[in-house]
């Protein structure tokens, strides 16, 4: 049976909403507020960054925020500590590295996650052709796996990575780290439409999203998006306000007939 995140992405899509989830790195000062923020003005799920020392998929702004928090102390469990207080109606997921789940070992990081009322988990730099260990784990836990795809993927792949996804799949826009871009890579929309016509998961893109009218180009094809360093450079810029505002913003235009 799906999870929550997924049952209700699907719910929303049936619905007719684009689905619209914003990134915030945890531990980073005034993370908290900006997670309730997104989640008041239409945020359909929040993904929190577990900050981690060497973030392989991560471009400068979102690195930059990691080392912040890690410099100020942050650790998993600290952020995971914070969660149940955010007091939000929507499902969170966490995002970070595998080395952050083999040091207490899969089982516990899943059980640690289903405490803390997280409802599923991003690992980028996890293969699919490794991922059972952590799968099965998550699974026991009700804590849904997504996976990622890329967009140098061969067909034969993607059904594969479909099968084995939880939540939702989530499309890579185009091959690098997160970070804001000029327009949107074609390599985001192709891939999506590859995915959406091989399975009925919900497809977010995510990678390379990096305004509103981005959003939107996305979302014609994609079920939603994933939005990170445009997200992460107003917490750091000018607060938590700034990012509900941009969400609101992101919110409207992927609404728009």
């Amino acid at each position: 049976m799906p999870g929550r995140l997924e049952t209700e992405f699907r719910a929303k899509r049936e619905a007719g909403r684009k689905l619209l989830v914003p990134y915030i790195t945890g531990g980073y000062p005034g993370w908290q507020d900006a997670i309730r923020a997104c989640a008041a003005n239409g945020a359909d799920a929040v993904e929190i960054g577990i900050p981690f020392s060497d973030p392989v998929m991560d471009g400068p702004v979102i690195q930059q925020a990691s080392q912040a928090a890690l410099e100020a102390g942050v650790t998993p469990q600290s952020v995971l500590d914070e969660v149940p207080g955010l007091d939000v109606e929507i499902p969170l997921a966490v995002m970070t590295y595998y080395n952050l789940v083999h040091h207490p070992g899969p089982e516990r990081f899943a059980a640690n996650l289903q405490r803390a009322g997280i409802a599923a988990a991003i690992l980028p730099d996890l293969p699919l052709e490794e991922s059972d260990p952590w799968c099965t784990a998550a699974e026991a836990h009700g804590i849904e796996a997504i996976m990622l795809a890329a967009p140098t993927a061969p067909d034969d792949r993607l059904p594969r990575v479909a099968e084995r996804a939880r939540g939702f799949i989530y499309s890579v826009g185009l091959l690098g780290v997160t970070g804001e871009r000029s327009s949107l890579a074609e390599t985001a929309t192709d891939l999506a439409a590859r995915l959406k016509a091989i399975t009925d998961k919900p497809v977010l893109v995510g990678v390379g999203v990096s305004n509103a009218e981005q959003a939107y180009q996305a979302t014609r094809v994609a079920d939603g998006v994933i939005q990170g360093a445009s997200v992460v450079r107003r917490l750091m810029e000018t607060g938590p306000d700034s990012v509900g505002e941009y969400v609101a913003e992101v919110r409207a235009a992927i609404d728009a007939d």
